[in-house]
């Protein structure tokens, strides 16, 4: 294939994945944002209901995730994304029509969360990883995930807009049908991305995805990584799903809220992108521990500020550039040093540890709001959380194992 060919496949494959990511991520956040009030009050359920459906969800997500990214590396990306959007309508329609705890669990929570590993970002980069060289792999990652940032600057307004006017059941129905055009345009992605797939060497002591995990596991630096990866997760999951009943409960309009997520996902569309520039120009180690204190100080002077619409508006703005500003670095860094070849598998566990943050952060924020009656200790562990985060990735070593010459012990 020549060099022509090869770029009009990727422009077209990021294009792909851009809609597939921001269908995916945009009704996952709008499904964890908007959602937990409207149903906790019609089915008469306390917050913790619906926040463990969240948590189990983003648990599952993140434990499926290694098993799914290798499946994608060794056998290609095209049944995952395909058997994905399956899962992600029937768990949507599933949900429209529940009637208990237990199946806001099943469907919301087990089947959603399966669908959200097969449809997003450790399949996606599967696929890019081996389609660009090392040195384009950030941007490639960042415009991606800005895409799925500009999903949620959509979706949720309009799944507002649904619920206000139709209900949750009847916007939750309409979710599952814009879920399952992930399916055709996970079909043609896959397509491209083994149309597009550069060699990929093995690295030291990667021949075998066994040997892959075993080498990633002996380094330090993968452990601080997954280490300060968790941080991320309970950071963004706390905030995406119990910002807006925060606000509500501080005598704020709802409306503020839903604009208050719409905006994070607008302003994570440049901070991902740009996250993904500058760590490809500089030591990504660096940039991830820019990320995680500026979360810290962003959340402090939000909650020392006076509560207004306006402090609500530029906290949504300056904490949606830092959200998903993490990804492009932390995934590029895992292909950087290990190696492309099982990117999905690698990046896949690197992100459980993402989703168990996830998992207390949006199930400690409704279980100590029901004990509590707010949200003031969460609130404090996010902000020290960023702090830990932000030192621990400092002594990432940043070079290939080829390059080290020796594979840790």
């Amino acid at each position: 294939m020549n060099d022509s060919i090869r770029a009009k496949n990727l422009v077209r494959a990021l294009l792909a994945v851009s809609i597939i990511l921001g269908i995916a991520m945009g009704t996952r956040n709008a499904f964890s944002g908007l959602f937990l009030q409207p149903i906790s009050s019609d089915m008469k359920w306390g917050r913790e209901v619906f926040s463990f459906a969240i948590a189990l969800q983003n648990l599952v997500w993140g434990a499926s995730q290694p098993f799914i990214g290798y499946i994608a590396d060794r056998y290609g990306a095209k049944r995952v994304l395909l058997i994905g959007a399956a899962l992600y309508s029937v768990g949507l329609l599933w949900t429209a029509f529940l009637s208990s705890g237990t199946t806001l669990a099943l469907s919301g929570g087990i089947i959603m969360g399966v669908a959200v590993a097969c449809t997003t970002y450790s399949v996606a980069y599967s696929v890019l990883g081996k389609m660009v060289d090392a040195s384009r792999r950030a941007w490639a990652f960042g415009i991606s995930a800005a895409a799925g940032s500009f999903g949620q600057f959509i979706m949720i307004p309009v799944g507002q807009w649904f619920i206000s006017h139709d209900g949750w059941a009847f916007s939750l129905i309409g979710l599952a049908v814009v879920t399952a055009t992930i399916a055709p345009l996970g079909w043609y992605f896959a397509k491209l991305g083994e149309q597009g797939k550069l060699p990929q060497p093995s690295s030291v002591g990667q021949a075998t995805a066994g040997e892959a995990m075993k080498t990633a596991f002996a380094d330090r630096s993968y452990l601080l990584l997954t280490l300060g990866y968790f941080v991320c997760g309970f950071q963004v999951v706390f905030i995406g799903a119990h910002l807006t009943p925060y606000l509500i409960d501080k005598g704020t309009p709802a409306h503020v809220g839903v604009t208050a997520l719409a905006l994070v996902g607008l302003f994570n569309c440049i901070g991902t992108y740009v996250a993904g520039v500058v760590a490809g120009k500089m030591p990504k180690r660096y940039v991830l521990s820019f990320i995680y204190i500026m979360r810290s100080v962003v959340i402090v002077i939000f909650l020392a500020a006076p509560l207004t619409a306006w402090s609500v508006y530029l906290f949504a703005a300056a904490i949606g550039v830092l959200w998903l500003s993490t990804v492009p670095p932390t995934n590029a860094l895992v292909a950087q040093i290990y190696g492309a070849r099982y990117l999905g598998m690698l990046g896949g566990i690197v992100f459980f540890s993402h989703q168990v943050g996830s998992f207390l952060g949006v199930w400690l924020g409704g279980k100590l709001f029901d004990l509590q009656g707010n949200y003031n200790t969460v609130w404090m562990l996010t902000i020290a959380l960023g702090i830990f985060a932000a030192l621990v990735h400092l002594p990432i070593d940043e070079r290939a194992l080829d390059a080290r010459g020796t594979v840790p012990a």
